[in-house]
């Protein structure tokens, strides 16, 4: 072997190494589109697996609710327009939607955008599945609604049960509610932040709870509603007795609170309301239990009434020709049988015999007893 061919071996093992030691390619889509309603990508966007980047006051808060990564972009028009997008992505939908929940101010006006949105000013909040957008304009216009309902339709979707939003937040009651004020929390971090009224000892996350935050107007007297949803009603009734607990030896502050479970919702009211407005409040918090079933209801090529028919037809001329050659069948072999054998298996004379009355013969007829 010569020296050159010996020199190159170590070259192609030092070659294979660093092939093997190349990272993988992402297969996560990006959130942000380079282009949409006009909009143009300007420069190379911020793209962070690290919630710090997306706001680094509550990364710990995002964490919680389940943040993957986040991609920023700033996008302008050929009028000179600039517009900012923050996009974070997060494992649910239900993720996305709490962080909505705390970014969301009551002062801001309800807009059409994404699954839900609001508006304030040039600042623009919304979520679409599991993908959290901030949007902020410089300048907005009378289509820039419109151009982010582009933009909601561009982000990619959430894979299966990831897009399946939480279904707590529909038991807030509606009356004396404040609009804009109601909270989806997952963790202690957003549950003390939100200033709910009880702590979080006493709501037990690690049992699989779930919070949701309402303020109201009750006669003129401010209150909070807050719901904890449990796994299963007997967590629900073993926790509610050490909140009871809890409250008979003054743990959770001077504030009054008015407790009742329903299912796996344990529904508390703090305040200082009236015993029966608080009765009625709570009292029509109900929770209802639905089975629903998952089955597709559209008609493909496959699955319509008219294959079904077809189908029916099909399977009675397989019956019915099922049973013509089976009769044929057992008809031809007893013939076949019978000539062959004759009168040894079939119709043999000693199985032939047939009882006879002979009725219509005249015989003697008995005699007289007498």
């Amino acid at each position: 072997m010569s020296f050159s061919r010996i020199l190159c071996i170590p070259v192609l093992l030092a070659g294979l190494c660093f092939a093997d030691s190349k990272p993988p390619r992402s297969t996560t889509p990006a959130i942000l589109p380079a282009v949409f309603a006009g909009w143009k990508v300007s420069g190379d966007p911020q793209i962070s697996q690290n919630p710090a980047a997306a706001d680094p006051t509550n990364a710990a808060l995002l964490r919680e609710y389940g943040f993957s990564d986040f991609e920023g972009a700033t996008y302008i028009r050929d009028d000179g327009r600039k517009l900012t997008i923050k996009a974070a992505r997060f494992q649910d939908a239900s993720g996305a939607y709490g962080a909505f929940t705390f970014y969301k101010s009551p002062d801001m006006q309800n807009a059409k955008i994404g699954d839900q949105g609001y508006a304030l000013n040039k600042r623009v909040l919304f979520y679409r599945g599991n993908i959290l957008v901030d949007a902020a304009f410089d300048q907005v216009s009378a289509m820039s609604a419109a151009e982010l309902r582009e933009l909601a339709d561009d982000v990619p979707r959430a894979p299966g049960s990831a897009a399946s939003l939480p279904g707590l937040p529909i038991y807030l009651p509606k009356d004396s509610y404040i609009k804009n004020t109601s909270k989806y929390v997952v963790g202690p971090i957003a549950l003390e932040k939100d200033s709910a009224p009880l702590p979080a000892q006493f709501v037990n996350f690690a049992k699989g709870a779930e919070v949701v935050l309402g303020d109201y107007n009750i006669s003129g007297t401010p209150a909070t509603i807050m719901l904890i949803g449990y796994p299963t009603p007997q967590i629900a009734a073993a926790q509610l007795k050490e909140i009871e607990a809890a409250q008979q030896q003054h743990l959770l502050g001077d504030k009054p609170i008015s407790t009742r479970r329903t299912g796996p919702i344990l529904a508390i009211l703090s305040g200082a309301v009236s015993s029966s407005d608080a009765k009625n409040l709570l009292s029509s918090i109900n929770y209802d239990a639905d089975v629903t079933w998952n089955q597709n209801t559209y008609a493909t090529r496959r699955d319509n009434v008219a294959n079904l028919i077809v189908g029916i037809i099909i399977l009675a001329a397989i019956i019915g020709g099922m049973s013509i050659v089976a009769g044929v069948a057992f008809g031809g072999f007893r013939l076949a049988i019978k000539r062959l054998f004759p009168n040894k298996v079939f119709d043999r004379p000693e199985r032939m015999e047939i009882i006879a009355l002979h009725l219509s013969d005249r015989g003697g007829g008995p005699q007289d007893s007498r």
